[in-house]
């Protein structure tokens, strides 16, 4: 996994070799991971590149992955069975790669879920991330789960999604991410703004706005 210029990694992201002029990996809290840095002729991928006015948009459901495991693990039963979300995403970053041209920043919000993620992105481009929590796509059991096992779904695991930050201006990515199998529920969530730098908020149910902090501790462990 060290050597990751032999072409592989470029065939698995978007199915060409040529299309991939520099990709990174990184490693955190010891998981190896395709990390948010992607250069090509018409790319520009970076975790420091959200601008302000940019959208941000989830490729589905969240909190699947981490809750179907959590639940299995503390014996809860529902209705239905709350499954997990592993899935690759190359094919649904390859669909966007080729329609459209100024995505800035993607990530995949896997070790502490969407608040982790969007905190970091926002600390990393100097730039505040606004979110409405009416807007984000959560299975029914998912909360019903979190409120059981006293956790917050924003900061539950993910394992086949993704975030997408665009610019405003470029053509429907939303609409091409739901035309693909793993982007069927995504939804626009929130924008990117120049206030509260470095840091997420939410815009709440009651039309208040509260700050999403970055956790020191996970509040689930380790699951893969």
């Amino acid at each position: 996994m060290e050597n990751i210029g032999d072409g592989t990694l470029a065939r698995g992201l978007t199915g060409r070799d040529d299309q991939l002029a520099e990709a990174q990996t990184a490693v955190a809290w010891r998981h190896l991971f395709l990390s948010e840095y992607l250069q090509t002729e018409a790319h520009e991928i970076d975790p420091t590149r959200a601008r302000p006015g940019d959208v941000v948009i989830v490729s589905g459901t969240i909190g699947d992955h981490g809750m179907a495991i959590m639940s299995v693990r503390e014996g809860l039963e529902f209705e239905t069975i709350i499954e997990s979300d592993t899935a690759a995403l190359n094919g649904l970053v390859a669909s966007l790669l080729g329609f459209a041209s100024d995505i800035h920043v993607l990530r995949d919000p896997i070790r502490g879920g969407l608040a982790t993620s969007l905190n970091e992105i926002a600390g990393q481009s100097r730039v505040g991330i606004l979110f409405e929590e009416r807007r984000l796509p959560v299975s029914p059991d998912v909360p019903a789960a979190c409120d059981l096992l006293e956790m917050d779904p924003f900061y539950v695991p993910n394992e086949g999604k993704l975030i997408a930050i665009v610019d405003p201006r470029t053509a429907d990515v939303l609409a091409r991410m739901r035309d693909h199998e793993r982007g069927r529920k995504a939804a626009i969530i929130g924008t990117v703004t120049s206030q509260h730098v470095g840091m997420l908020a939410a815009k709440t149910a009651i039309g208040g706005t509260r700050i999403i902090p970055l956790q020191i501790v996970e509040q689930i462990p380790r699951i893969c």
